[in-house]
């Protein structure tokens, strides 16, 4: 079995890849969490300490199990999916795919504003984090969650075979450098 550790808390189950992108949506909304705490704490504290060290996480994960996340999906999930369906099911999954595709990329934009600030703020500056763009943010991120967990997800448990399953959580791995 390939699971991350860290203490005796197991982080993530490759031989279960779509329970482990699932997993990634609960760690996706406590960084959302972390966000909107911060706009709330700047106003009052600055760019202290605990700013910065909020910032520099969230960073973090965003910018590493963030984007492991979205390639996971679009480098692999995606492409079997597509070749698991036929007929009508493929030309229904196709449109979700698209939709699913165009909402990582809004995601990813707003994302990239809201990192540049993120990263003055890691670096000790005053710089003004915009709540309506958090709240962009996040409110995509929790709509685009949503059809994942209702569409997509559950699809895939019924299209993907052991096999299929078993190679898209060995390129998970690996894309984190885990043999």
């Amino acid at each position: 079995m390939m699971v991350l550790y860290r203490g005796e808390q197991a982080l993530a189950d490759f031989e279960k890849p779509l329970e482990m992108l699932e997993a990634c949506h609960d760690r996706i909304e406590m960084q959302c969490e972390a966000l909107r705490k911060l706009v709330a704490h700047l106003p009052a504290h600055g760019c202290d300490a605990q700013a910065q060290q909020a910032a520099s996480n969230v960073m973090r994960y965003f910018d590493g199990a963030g984007r492991h996340h979205r390639e996971d999906e679009e480098l692999d999930l995606f492409p079997r999916l597509m070749a698991s369906a036929t007929g009508q099911n493929a030309e229904r999954l196709a449109l979700l795919i698209d939709q699913l595709k165009r909402e990582h990329k809004d995601v990813e934009q707003t994302w990239l504003g809201l990192r540049d600030v993120l990263e003055r703020i890691a670096h000790g500056e005053n710089a003004p984090l915009d709540e309506k763009e958090v709240g962009r943010f996040c409110g995509a991120y929790r709509a685009h969650i949503a059809v994942e967990e209702a569409n997509l997800f559950p699809l895939a448990g019924m299209l993907l075979q052991a096999d299929a399953l078993a190679a898209l959580g060995k390129s998970m791995a690996a894309r984190r450098g885990i043999k």
